[in-house]
């Protein structure tokens, strides 16, 4: 049965580590719905958080694989319901005078943030899960959207449990 899963790979922060992550990906066919990375306090460390579709077996075996890459540190599959996980989204909406304040409703509501107006558009700045963006993206559509910009989804266990680099 396909699913989404979410993995959260500690590598060492070097160039082309990346590149070869995403390659093995590529090779074996599998596509990545959502890709993450940055840098965590550690700055010799890096996570890379990757979010696939796919069956429970096949992402076990990415894991294998990605666990055979030299930079790879740790790998974690992360459930939904054990992980707090969230995107950006910049969207650019076609405004007028007359649905300016509803648009600008629309966005109190979703807790986003307007980050430009001009006289005929609106960008927004909003955060959340995929059902949050996906709501928004929703909403604002018939209004007319002139752009959007995501970034993929980024996410930490709850509670205590942690991936981090053992010292």
């Amino acid at each position: 049965m396909t699913e989404r899963y979410t993995l959260s790979v500690l590598v060492e922060n070097q160039p082309g580590v990346l590149s070869r992550v995403v390659g093995l990906f590529s090779r074996r066919g599998f596509n990545i719905h959502s890709l993450s990375v940055g840098t965590t306090q550690d700055p010799t460390v890096s996570r890379i958080t990757i979010e696939v579709n796919g069956d429970a077996q096949t992402v076990e075996q990415v894991s294998k694989q990605l666990s055979k890459i030299i930079e790879v540190i740790k790998i974690k599959t992360l459930r939904d319901s054990d992980l707090v996980k969230r995107g950006l989204m910049l969207v650019k909406v076609k405004v007028t005078s007359k649905t300016r304040s509803e648009l600008i409703e629309i966005t109190s509501v979703f807790r986003a943030n307007i980050v430009d107006i001009s006289a005929n558009t609106l960008t927004v700045e909003i955060t959340g899960h995929d059902r949050k963006l996906g709501a928004f993206l929703d909403l604002v559509e018939p209004y007319g959207i002139e752009e959007i910009s995501r970034t993929g989804m980024t996410a930490l266990e709850r509670g205590t449990n942690t991936l981090k680099v053992d010292k």
